[in-house]
């Protein structure tokens, strides 16, 4: 097959009972391969996941594990018995590989014999197969095997004496010598079908095992009924009035509007003196910048694996509402939900002096310091990851958190990523996930901006 423009598809639905011969078989399973590696699905381990699951059982015609609680339990570390109305996991991750295998096939160019759907009401793909080019366009066929001369043989036994034909050594010869290169290339393909198998195989290992780990992590707030609440502080910030901007303007135009106040500084000298009269607080400013892009992850991150969430900001939580819902508590110095379950932790936020740090609990305990340079461009922060269980709320806390913003960014990117939270928990005690736990974190800070999170110690109790 030269093109995709000389293929066109069957419509055809294939019955689930059908029984995919191995040539099938191995266009499905090259299909499934292109498709995982795509762009498109390429960094959604999730969506490579599921969708290699669905297709693997449709191949094997495994029907009752393509259910929609079966792949729950299967894929999602959901107990046999849980509601599907009320954990639509399912159905979310469904929708998400439906839509990216839409868009690998209107962007990518395929001259696969079969291409894989998955369509609205059903978890069990279908398989669509490409009807080939016309004869006239394609190679010419292969020769006929030619016909062996029989000559008779004769065999004795006793008295009686039977002739069986049989082809001359010379003209089996030729023949086997005409098909030996196919038996080569029909070898080569069967082992390139084994090591793409076992290839396949490895990459679902992985996945399976990173994917288990993050279920686990956040198995506590997928189980609860309630929206997953995404709390961060709002602060109180004053800024200038407006009479100070203008008391010190070098030109009565300037800062007039709204505009000129936020974007520049009021004119003013190292010695001027200022009442406090002078400072107007503005209830609608104070959420840090590395708060807000954790918050923005972490809610997603939720969507993506099905579970609802609000965020409340500032004085819009109580807790009331940390009682009756798991929550994620974003913020350490800037939020005192995050002061206040701390206080008492192996590592802790603290302030000595003029200085603010996490320290490790004892007489010998460690601390550590955010280092940054006089622009807050270049250096280093620290963030500490708390899971409790069953905090003081009665509920599921994840507190996300670091001496600066940067480290809460971090903190955020560390918790979205399976790969992260595998390599940070292989060596935790086997049963990790029904216990508390803190991670602290070190990310570089560059430009700016913070780099990727690196372990630096763990706690579990």
């Amino acid at each position: 097959m030269e093109s995709t423009t000389n293929q066109s598809w069957h419509e055809e639905v294939d019955s689930d009972d059908r029984i995919f011969d191995e040539l099938e078989k191995t266009s499905v399973l090259r299909e499934l391969d292109a498709i995982l590696n795509s762009p498109v699905f390429h960094l959604s381990k999730r969506c490579q996941q599921f969708l290699s699951y669905v297709v693997h059982h449709r191949l094997e015609r495994n029907r009752e594990r393509l259910k929609e609680r079966t792949i729950g339990v299967d894929l999602f570390q959901r107990h046999a018995g849980y509601a599907t109305g009320d954990d639509p996991v399912v159905r979310v991750q469904a929708g998400e590989v439906r839509r990216r295998l839409d868009q690998y096939y209107q962007t990518t160019p395929n001259n696969s014999p079969v291409r894989i759907e998955l369509h609205v009401g059903t978890y069990t793909p279908e398989f669509k197969w490409a009807h080939s080019a016309p004869l006239s366009e394609q190679s010419p066929p292969p020769e006929p095997v030619p016909e062996l001369q029989e000559t008779p043989h004769r065999m004795e036994h006793g008295q009686e004496s039977t002739e069986v034909a049989s082809p001359p050594l010379a003209e089996t010869k030729r023949a086997f010598g005409k098909y030996k290169p196919l038996l080569w290339a029909l070898s080569a393909v069967g082992l390139a079908m084994l090591a793409g198998l076992a290839l396949i195989g490895a990459t679902m290992y992985r996945a399976r095992a990173h994917q288990s780990v993050f279920q686990k992590f956040w198995s506590p707030a997928l189980s609860s009924t309630e929206p997953v609440l995404i709390c961060l502080a709002k602060p109180s910030v004053y800024r200038p009035s407006v009479k100070l901007y203008q008391r010190h303007s070098k030109t009565p135009e300037k800062f007039v509007g709204q505009f000129e106040r936020l974007s520049q500084s009021p004119d003013l000298q190292p010695d001027d003196k200022l009442t406090w009269s002078d400072m107007v607080e503005y209830p609608d400013y104070g959420l840090a910048g590395g708060d807000v892009n954790a918050a923005i992850r972490l809610s997603v991150l939720l969507s993506q694996i099905g579970k609802k969430s609000q965020v409340r900001m500032g004085g819009n939580y109580s807790f009331e509402d940390l009682r009756s819902s798991p929550a994620i508590i974003i913020g350490a110095f800037n939020n005192r939900w995050t002061m206040q379950m701390t206080s008492n932790l192996h590592f802790a936020f603290v302030d000595e002096g003029d200085q603010s740090l996490i320290r490790e609990q004892g007489p010998s305990g460690r601390r550590w310091y955010s280092k940054t340079d006089s622009n807050e461009k270049v250096g280093e922060d620290y963030a500490l990851v708390t899971r409790l269980l069953n905090s003081r709320t009665g509920q599921f806390v994840l507190i996300v958190a670091g001496i600066k913003s940067y480290g809460t960014q971090t903190a955020a990117e560390f918790l979205s990523s399976p790969e992260y939270l595998q390599s940070a928990l292989q060596k935790a005690p086997p049963d990790w996930e029904r216990k508390n736990m803190q991670i602290l974190l070190e990310t570089p800070v560059t430009d700016g901006l913070p780099g990727s999170p690196q372990v630096v110690a763990t706690y579990v109790w």
